[in-house]
This record gives structure tokens, sequence and C-alpha cells, in this order.
């Protein structure tokens, strides 16, 4: 395998347009070809995405021996059946988050792309960001002490476009599964520990909405006995997103850095004062991950910026 992936995307997502296809061409990576459930669908993706190939089943598009990965940004619900339909064709996976909506689902998914030794990675991007990497690096260093409560709010509008499966009463819709599994990939990679229970609270606070959740508090504990909140909303355009990880020693203050975009700042506080600190990573978060594939399938060898 050379150090390009050609990759086909099993999904025409909002999300594959707006944030992976701009991703894997900028890490110089080829978006080769396309399939959805809806042919005419693929078709005109196709040509708006300047992407040379379409298909009409996904058979078609993993019979291709030219694509090394494949991004998969469908309805919940199929992940795992494409997963499995991939490793068994020799390509590697990026799936998009939440994996799958159960267990038993997520395990075949493993276990089948560990027996066709293909990769199988999920886009929580948040983690590759350079601001959570230096969060991480701080806490593990001891800058803070002993963790002991992590605060998150990740809160926004959910923008008119994507008020489609997200509001439905279908696998994986909701704030839960769309925002919060977001935090939990942050808080897990940064305490590196599990959470033991959860006590959670969610509603339906927009006039638009269908019924479905789109709002949600849950308190956490985690192993070592470090307490975590979540707060996630669809409905507050106004209201900034941060993380903060307080410990014994210290708090770090991680502002406006639950998005993709490689923005917000880092406010540390001890027993010297209050600082902001220098954040040197500023690629796209999505870029990272697709790096991180890239490393993972053997294109690249590069440090991991998981840590």
């Amino acid at each position: 395998m050379t150090n390009r992936l050609i990759w086909g995307l099993v999904g025409a997502s909002d999300i594959a347009a707006t944030r992976m296809i701009p991703a894997i061409r900028r890490v110089g990576d080829v978006v080769a070809s396309v399939v959805s459930g809806d042919p005419n669908h693929a078709k005109a993706y196709a040509q708006r995405n300047s992407i040379g190939m379409h298909h009409e089943s996904l058979d078609a598009l993993l019979s291709d021996t030219s694509i090394d990965a494949v991004y998969i940004s469908s309805r919940n619900q199929h992940h795992c059946r494409q997963t499995i339909a991939a490793a068994s064709a020799g390509k590697h996976v990026l799936c998009e988050k939440p994996v799958v909506t159960t267990l038993e689902e997520a395990q075949a998914m493993v276990e089948a792309c560990r027996v066709d030794n293909v990769v199988l990675a999920v886009n929580h991007h948040l983690p590759a960001a350079g601001t959570h990497q230096t969060i991480r690096a701080l806490v593990a260093s001891g800058r803070i002490g002993r963790p002991l409560s992590v605060n998150v709010r990740h809160s926004t509008l959910l923008p008119e476009r994507l008020r489609g499966w997200r509001l439905e009463k279908s696998p994986g819709s909701g704030v839960v599964m769309d925002l919060s599994c977001h935090n939990a990939s942050v808080v897990n990679t940064l305490l590196c520990t599990r959470p033991l229970d959860v006590v959670a609270s969610t509603l339906s606070q927009s006039e638009w909405s269908t019924g479905v959740d789109d709002a949600s508090s849950a308190s956490i504990r985690y192993a070592d006995d470090i307490l975590v909140d979540f707060q996630d909303s669809f409905t507050m355009p106004f209201t900034s997103s941060f993380i903060q990880i307080n410990g014994d020693h210290g708090s770090i203050l991680g502002h406006d850095v639950m998005a993709p975009e490689p923005k917000g700042s880092i406010i540390l506080t001890d027993g010297s004062g209050t600082r902001e600190i220098s954040v040197i990573d500023r690629r796209h978060t999505y870029d990272i991950g697709v790096d991180v594939c890239r490393y993972g399938s053997g294109s690249l060898t590069r440090s991991d910026p998981f840590g």
C-alpha cells in the first residue's frame, strides 16, 4: 500500500460532503466512488462533490480492487452489515459514530475486522484536536494533581439542514447518541478509565422537535472516584461549550473546544495563578483523524496523536 489511500464512500451524507471529503483530500488521499441507497442521489452527489464514480450497490463498490478503505456514514442501523461486508472485501473501515446501537453488533463488527485483518476506526474526531491533546498532556503530567471531577457542556442549535434522522424516532437518533457520545470519547481518553454508573435525564425542549430527546443532563461515576457531568443540547444557539477538569492541585478550562474546527482556548489555574496554555497543533480534527486511519492501515509511520 502506498502513502495515498483510495477511499469509497458508503452513504451520500452531509457529514461526508462538508467534513470528510475535504479532510480526505487535504491529507492527500483520493475519494474515488460513492454508493447510496438511492442511486439517483448517489449520481447527483458524485457530480456535486467531484467524485469520479457512483455505484448502485454496496457490492459493486466493494468489488473495486483499487479501493483501500471505506468511510461509512449511512443510517446507524446499516453500519454493522456494511462494515462486515467491507471487511470481507479486505477494505479498511472508518465508521461514523454512533458505531452501532447494540453491544452485540459492535462485537460482531470488531470480530469481522479482526478476522479479515483490516482496521476498524470510529469517527470520534474530538480526541484528535490539538486542544484535547494539550489537555490530556497537562493532566497526565500532574499539573492539576489527582483529577476529581469533569464537567462538559456540549450545547448548540442544531442546524436546520441536519434536522432529519437525528430527530426521527429511529436507532441512533436524539442528542445522546449524537452529542453525548462525543463527550464520552473525550473523557474516556482523558481519564484512561471506565464509567461505572450513570444517572441521566433527557427531554424534548424545542418547538420543532418530533418528540425525540433534544436535551440531556447526566451525572456519571467513573473509576477512581471521579465524578463527571454532561450537559448536551440541540436547542441553545448562544451557549458556549466547554470542558473543565478539576483536580486537587488545580483546574483546566477548555473553552469552545467541543467542535471539530481547530479553535478554542485552554486556561490553567493552580497555586501560581491563572494563565492561558498555548496549543501547538491547530490542524482540523478530521484531518488528524484521517491521518490516524492511514497510520493504522500501515500506510504511514508517525506518532499517534491520541497518545
